[in-house]
């Protein structure tokens, strides 16, 4: 055979082996038995060793997995891949269809709804029908590369082409595919047993059986795994020709079935009367499926109304997961347990006897305050109803009074914080009872924790563990004593050689030159004072020392700002400990100013406004030269608004490589679209006055 005719066959069988892969994995209508697939696999096996340079990711040979990966590299979503707002009951349903109506007044909705699998998200990458990609979901912006693992689960469709031209489904020049990866019942007891059987580690439930093996860095381990994908939704979709976009969820997932992607067959188009009838017949059915479900999810079938309803911070408006009861199981009250955190709350958590509760094994759960353990009576001993709802953390319900020991007592909630011995004062009309000695070491603790935290200044490679070692080795007292930690002193500690000791540095010193207003106010865990609060004041305010004299009754002339918060922002600034820490901050460098130009801070003084200022930006498509996270923060650092879809309201579409539908909305809108070049020459030329 030369090399033609080897060509010829190559492609000929890994075409066949597709085919019968998504007959036998997809349809479950396999054509042919076992002994023909490996006569076709060892076939083709052969002709690639022999002719390496035909050699394709893609090859149905190649489900066995890659050489080990070093770690897994980080890489940013074209589109955010944001979570689900939840609702629990019928009422907090309608609750929900008043709030869209709202937004989007139509009399009725229709529903795509299917059920809501209990797995690992992920987003999968097909260029012209060819997947070339796959990343876990991760913080929503940002996920773990994940591809060789992603190529081994054998239900998945690594071409699409010859599926789609069967199906006459047009495919894609660009398509991010979103879904779950799942382990069934039956192969999660079955990975288990043979885990058992060589001595390897056992799984909690499929969830994390799953998760497990597709964050394995050897994927030849996750390819003996039993792992299946199933599409919920898509990312970023770009057309060669316009025309064929999805305009439903239901048509949207009608192609994904059609370019050989496996959807659940439970889906379907309901009216909104309709959905928790879908619920509750899930909710029946739930034990009989094959994977785990936690609930269903509920999406607006119009592409338009969806787009039109976009986005909160975290959730879509459009779609809603709708979970079951939790589950619940009885057992012991061992312990009540007092953690301390940053603000001085002490928080009471109960110690139990593990009790296996939808598919973990718990033994812990919040008690909340110490109103909740004298409204419960609880008392140590007692017998107990826990509940565990989808992710939510387990907590406590009730007591089985007709269990409880003739001994028990009623619990008393301690006046003294268990970690340094000062008074626990409850504040008027508050439930929390607090440390008021801000030196405690647990609420130092955790205040520093919070500092370098995703929260707070999100110190990348500076986390929990390593600000416990530090505290309790008395090293760092404050989030100031960080920035003076040297070399030296962080090489005597166990476990820290001397990349880790320069990375560590680095991290501190990045963070200490790009800090700004904003992050900065949130490092610091004022009371109530959270992300957007942080953002309005640095939007006001041109730095620490600018707001430190402002009066509560200014504050509450800010947007967001009631007495409350007022009253906590003046309150931590009339702190002498407070004062301290800022004098320390800025003696180590750690002084930003706003980066908002309405603030009139000095950085603005005597220059134009930039031509950004106020306009609202939409980013789509690959950056070349930086992130999209990169990009958002400079546009918001010279008062612009990011937004995440295009609107006749839009300003600027700023597009990189492979952008795909917000380009072209923007095209058809008449919005004004830059590449990156352009946007980054806005940034830095000073918009011309009107009297020039």
């Amino acid at each position: 055979m030369n090399a033609h005719e080897a060509q010829h066959r190559i492609e000929e069988l890994r075409a066949l082996l597709h085919h019968h892969n998504y007959r036998y994995y997809i349809l479950d209508d396999p054509e042919i038995d076992d002994a023909g697939y490996d006569a076709l696999f060892r076939e083709l096996l052969a002709l690639e060793k022999a002719h390496p340079e035909l050699a394709d990711p893609n090859s149905p040979t190649k489900r066995v997995g890659a050489p080990p990966l070093p770690a897994f590299a980080s890489k940013a979503h074209r589109q955010e891949m944001k979570s689900l707002d939840n609702v629990f009951d019928s009422g907090e349903w309608k609750a929900y269809l008043d709030r869209i109506r709202r937004l989007a007044p139509t009399s009725q909705f229709s529903f795509w709804v299917d059920p809501k699998f209990d797995g690992l998200a992920v987003e999968l990458i097909f260029e012209d029908g060819r997947f070339v990609e796959a990343l876990t979901r991760g913080d929503g912006q940002t996920g773990e590369v994940i591809t060789e693992n992603i190529r081994t689960v054998k239900s998945l469709q690594l071409d699409l082409n010859s599926v789609a031209h069967n199906n006459g489904q047009p495919v894609p020049r660009l398509l991010e595919v979103r879904g779950e990866v799942v382990i069934t019942k039956q192969d999660f007891y079955l990975l288990n047993e043979k885990q058992r059987k060589i001595g390897g580690k056992t799984f909690a439930n499929p969830r994390n059986a799953a998760a497990g093996s597709l964050r394995q860095l050897d994927s030849s381990v996750t390819a003996q795994r039993p792992l299946r994908f199933f599409a919920y939704g898509v990312g970023e979709v770009v057309w060669n020709d316009p025309t064929h976009a999805w305009t439903s969820q239901s048509s949207l997932m009608g192609g994904l079935r059609k370019l050989g992607l496996t959807t659940s067959d439970l889906g379907k188009v309901v009216s909104e009367s309709d959905v928790q009838e879908f619920h509750d017949t899930m909710e029946e059915k739930r034990h009989e499926l094959p994977f785990d479900i936690d609930g269903i999810v509920a999406k607006i079938d119009d592409l338009a109304i969806q787009e039109a309803l976009g986005f909160t911070s975290r959730a879509p408006r459009f779609a809603i997961a709708w979970k079951f009861p939790a589950h619940q199981g009885k057992t012991k009250l061992l312990d009540i347990a007092i953690q301390v955190g940053r603000t001085g709350v002490l928080t009471p958590v109960a110690e139990l006897a593990p009790i296996p509760l939808a598919g973990v094994t718990v033994s812990r759960a919040t008690l909340h305050n110490e109103d909740e353990i004298m409204a419960k009576d609880l008392r140590i001993g007692d017998t107990v109803v826990v509940q565990r709802a989808g992710d939510v953390i387990p907590e406590v319900v009730e007591v089985v009074l007709e269990q409880r020991p003739e001994n028990a007592k009623p619990y008393e909630f301690p006046r003294q914080c268990p970690v340094c011995g000062e008074k626990a004062v409850r504040l008027q009309g508050e439930v929390a009872r607090r440390c008021v000695n801000m030196s405690c070491e647990a609420v130092r603790r955790q205040r520093i924790i919070h500092f370098v935290s995703k929260a707070g200044l999100d110190i990348a490679g500076i986390g929990k563990k390593w600000i416990e070692i530090l505290v309790d080795k008395g090293l760092v007292t404050t989030p100031a004593n960080l920035f003076r930690l040297d070399k030296m002193t962080l090489l005597s500690l166990s476990r820290m050689g001397s990349k880790s000791a320069n990375n560590f540095l680095k991290a501190l010193d990045e963070a200490r030159a790009q800090a700004d207003l904003r992050r900065f106010l949130c490092a610091l865990g004022i009371r109530h004072v959270g992300e957007r609060t942080a953002k309005t004041l640095a939007e006001h305010y041109p730095n620490m020392d600018g707001l430190s004299v402002v009066s509560e009754e200014e504050l509450m002339q800010l947007p967001d700002i009631g007495p409350e918060v007022a009253g906590q922002i003046r309150a931590f600034f009339q702190s002498e400990h407070n004062q301290q820490l800022l004098i320390e901050l800025k003696e180590v460098g750690l002084d930003p100013q706003s980066s908002s130009l309405v603030s009139g801070d000095e950085s603005s003084q005597g220059k134009a406004p930039s031509p950004l200022a106020g306009k609202k930006i939409v980013f789509t498509g690959g950056l070349a030269s930086m992130s999209r996270n990169e990009a958002k923060a400079i546009a918001e650092k010279v008062g612009a608004e990011v937004v995440g879809s295009v609107s006749k309201k839009t300003d600027y579409v700023v597009a990189g490589e492979d952008a795909g539908a917000k380009l072209q909305k923007a095209r058809d809108l008449g919005v004004t679209i830059l590449d990156l070049k352009a946007f980054l020459e806005l940034v830095e030329s000073p918009e011309e006055s009107s009297t020039a």
